[in-house]
C-alpha cells in the first residue's frame, strides 16, 4: 500500500510528487460546467481576452483538487479514513490552460486521536507549482489517518 500510516508520517516530511500534470482546455471546461460555474473567465475566450490576464483562467477549485489528487499516491492512498477539512487555502498565482502543475506536500502537524486509539490526525500542507516556479495554490488539509494495524 503506497499511502503512509500515521506512524510513518513525521512533522517536516516533504514529498515532491510525480508525475506532474498539464492542464488542458477540456479539464477546465468539463470541471467548470460539471460544477455549474457560469463564470465567463473560465469559459469564454472572447470575454477573457479583455480581462487582466487576457486569457481564460483555469477554475481554482479544479487546481486545488488536482494538487490534492496528485498527493494521494504517496501520502494517503489506502491509509486515510477521510478528510477533516481544508484551511488557509490561497491561490497566489493564476493557472492557465497549458500550464503544468507539480505538487508537493509537507506534514505540518500530527497527533493521536483522543477518542479512537486506531487513528491519528495529520495536517498536510499541499502546494502546487507551475512550470515557471510560481506557487499557484497552497492549502492545509486535515486527514484522519489509520494507525498501522497490529499483526
Amino acid at each position: 500500500m503506497p499511502g503512509k500510516y500515521f506512524e510513518e508520517l513525521e512533522v517536516g516530511m516533504t514529498f515532491h510528487h510525480q508525475p506532474s500534470r498539464t492542464v488542458t482546455e477540456t479539464d477546465n471546461l468539463l470541471f467548470t460546467t460539471l460544477t455549474m460555474n457560469p463564470q465567463p473567465l473560465h469559459l469564454d475566450a472572447e470575454f477573457a481576452k479583455n480581462t487582466l490576464h487576457g486569457q481564460i483562467l483555469v477554475n481554482s477549485i479544479f487546481t486545488l483538487g488536482l494538487v490534492v489528487g496528485l498527493s494521494v499516491g504517496e501520502t494517503t492512498l489506502g491509509t486515510t479514513l477521510g478528510n477533516l477539512g481544508f484551511d488557509e487555502t490561497t491561490f497566489p498565482s493564476p493557472v492557465f490552460i497549458g500550464d503544468t502543475i507539480t505538487a508537493e506536500t509537507e506534514v505540518v502537524s500530527k497527533r493521536a486521536s483522543k477518542s479512537k486509539p486506531d487513528r491519528g490526525i495529520v495536517t498536510f500542507e499541499h502546494r502546487g507549482i507551475n512550470q515557471r516556479g510560481e506557487t499557484v495554490v497552497r492549502c492545509r488539509r486535515g486527514g484522519m489517518m489509520m494507525m498501522r494495524p497490529e499483526a
